[in-house]
C-alpha cells in the first residue's frame, strides 16, 4: 500500500514527508543574507543625497528583487510546478499593467493636457 505522507519528484519517485527537501538550509541562509544586504542598501540608499534623483526607481528595482527572491525561494515557486508559477506571475503581471494604466491615466496624461 501506498504511503499517503509520500511525496512525488518529477520522476514518479516517493520520498517519506521531510526526507528530501530540494533546498538545502544553508541555501536559505544566503539568501536570508541575500535579502538583509539588500534592505541595507535601501537603508543607506535613501540617506545619500546624490541619488536622490535616482531615489524611487532604485528603490523600487531593490524591492522587487528581494520580492522575487521570497517568492522563489521562501515561497517554492522555483521548486514547485510550472503551472503554480503561472498561476501567480499572469495576475501579478496583469496588476501591474492596471496600476501603471491607472497612473498613465490620472497623473500623466492630465499634465499635457489631454482631457482638457
Amino acid at each position: 500500500m501506498a504511503d499517503p505522507h509520500a511525496i512525488h519528484d518529477q520522476h514518479g519517485h516517493a520520498h517519506a514527508e521531510g526526507e528530501h527537501h530540494p533546498v538545502g538550509w544553508k541555501k536559505y541562509v544566503v539568501i536570508g543574507v541575500i535579502l538583509a544586504i539588500i534592505t541595507g542598501a535601501e537603508v543607506a540608499i535613501f540617506y545619500i543625497e546624490a541619488l536622490a534623483p535616482v531615489l524611487i526607481p532604485l528603490l523600487l528595482a531593490l524591492s522587487a528583487a528581494k520580492f522575487i527572491l521570497v517568492v522563489l525561494y521562501f515561497m517554492h515557486l522555483k521548486m514547485d510546478h510550472a503551472i503554480f508559477g503561472r498561476v501567480f506571475w499572469a495576475p501579478l503581471f496583469l496588476a501591474v499593467l492596471v496600476v501603471a494604466g491607472m497612473v498613465i491615466l490620472f497623473k500623466v496624461l492630465p499634465k499635457y493636457g489631454v482631457f482638457s
